[in-house]
């Protein structure tokens, strides 16, 4: 049923989204010929013309949200998401678009017909088509959430949870479906040998049985979802369970208790027909790393342009405040563990660091120059590092890179902190725009850094992006990192 359910769900978003996107592309060239809102200098293309597009239109927008995987049903994904993950499907359906008009133009339509200019598309169109589908995108997925949300708030719709094993793992497990009930899950209790004491009615919820009891409560209580969250030591009962409970047609899902061992995504391997676990896995590699590195390219190459005029007002600002060089040059360590020298505005006097060593930035760094703590509260420093990115020792997005010297301390220290060096460092991140930067808990930036390395994606990056963007213009209270 709950198969069932999601395939009508995502058959229902791929005929929204390519009606929405016929209109998007009518309306778009309504706005560019026929409203007068913006001047025509090459005459006025029948709407004949755009009609045949219209069928690779309708096709092209749910190809490129499915590139973007938004047909990839997830609860837990949020309203920002939603619209960067629209974002990006958007502007891949229009790249196909433009790619795909000119090719079958180029090879397919007689000259004849080139010259009336039938199947061409104006780039204007195009453009008013990418903010038309952005915006009918996700106000259509805005409208099919708070629908389905009110529906779960309101107890209708619930899919029912059963988790087996009632110990930490498993009441784990609970504790986060009970925080996000807008998710939609009902948990109808536990399954565990563990009969008595304290493991009876946490949080209200009923312990319902032994692991071999199972099939049966699965039927009894029409589950739709079974959490296996089993301490390592009862792994053993996993395979019984999971047959048992498949027959009575449950989706079944197994929360490791190997959390201590697995930091980034477990992906199944094959060596010659023998499938092997990598408790590794990082999602930027492939086609993936090229299309982030031309991304940092364009994007670095930017803003390098744009900061050139204001960098000029920052260097002889700084040159003003004490005497030394514009720059600072520092050691960080980065993509594999390898070494660079990151660039920074130089925000102290040059000998700050000679009388303390190297040490963790206070609240208030006195050893800021004027010109310098301003800039840091606002994180302009950090623009030179876009050097660092157009020469690929950066990345615009990723985990903060730091001193050799402090790295030494910490990887024997925090488990799993070598880990964050699997991709390059970034100027701003994940732990830095949800408030974990400079002296705060190590372990919730790593925390942070592997959930980005996790869950990487081009949506990901300009999330945070706009989030870096809005807490610079805004400055919180926060320390340099």
């Amino acid at each position: 049923m709950v198969r069932r359910h999601n395939r009508l769900l995502v058959a229902f978003h791929v005929l929204t989204d390519a009606v929405l996107g016929v209109v998007a592309f009518l309306f778009a060239y309504i706005i560019r010929f026929d409203s007068g809102l913006i001047p025509v200098t090459r005459g006025y293309p029948p709407l004949e013309q755009y009609v045949n597009v219209l069928p690779f239109v309708a096709v092209i927008v749910p190809l490129g949200f499915h590139l973007q995987g938004l047909y990839r049903l997830r609860r837990g994904r949020s309203r920002i998401d939603d619209f960067f993950n629209v974002l990006v499907g958007s502007i891949f359906a229009v790249v196909l678009g433009v790619m795909g008009t000119l090719y079958f133009q180029a090879y397919y339509v007689p000259d004849e017909l080139k010259d009336r200019g039938v199947y061409e598309v104006s780039q204007v169109v195009w453009g008013l088509f990418l903010l038309s589908n952005i915006t009918l995108g996700y106000l259509s997925r805005k409208f099919i959430r708070e629908a389905l949300e009110r529906r779960w708030i309101a107890g209708v719709g619930l899919r029912r949870v059963l988790i087996a094993g009632a110990g930490e793992l498993g009441r784990m497990v609970a504790d986060k479906i009970l925080e996000h009930r807008e998710l939609g899950y009902q948990i109808v209790g536990f399954v565990d040998d563990r009969a008595g004491g304290d493991h009876l009615g946490y949080r209200g919820l009923p312990l319902l049985g032994s692991i071999a009891d199972a099939a049966e409560v699965v039927t009894r209580e029409k589950v739709d979802h079974l959490y296996v969250a089993l301490p390592l030591e009862e792994h053993m009962k996993l395979l019984d369970l999971v047959e048992t409970t498949s027959r009575e047609g449950v989706d079944v899902k197994v929360v490791p208790d190997l959390l201590q061992f697995i930091a980034l995504r477990a992906r199944l391997e094959d060596l010659d027909g023998v499938p092997v676990i990598n408790l590794n896995d990082v999602p930027l590699q492939g086609v993936n790393a090229l299309i982030k590195r031309a991304m940092d390219i364009a994007l670095s190459a930017f803003a390098l342009s744009v900061m050139l005029l204001p960098g000029l007002i920052f260097a002889w600002l700084i040159k003003r405040s004490s005497p030394g060089p514009v720059f600072f040059k520092q050691e960080r360590m980065g993509l594999d563990g390898k070494q660079f020298a990151v660039y920074k505005f130089r925000t102290m006097p040059l000998d700050a660091e000679e009388r303390t060593g190297p040490i963790w930035a206070d609240e208030e760094d006195s050893r800021a120059t004027p010109i310098g703590g301003w800039l840091r509260r606002h994180d302009l420093d950090e623009w030179p590092q876009f050097w660092n990115v157009l020469k690929g020792e950066m990345s615009i997005v990723g985990p903060r890179p730091e001193r050799p010297f402090f790295v030494e301390q910490f990887k024997h220290r925090i488990p799993q902190y070598m880990l964050r060096h699997k991709v390059k460092a970034g100027i701003t991140g994940w732990a830095q725009v949800n408030g974990w930067r400079g002296n705060t808990s190590l372990e919730k930036r790593i925390e942070y850094d592997l959930y980005y390395i996790e869950n990487w994606s081009v949506s990901l990056d300009f999330k945070i992006m706009w989030m870096t963007l809005v807490k610079s213009i805004v400055p919180q209270r926060h320390l340099p990192a």
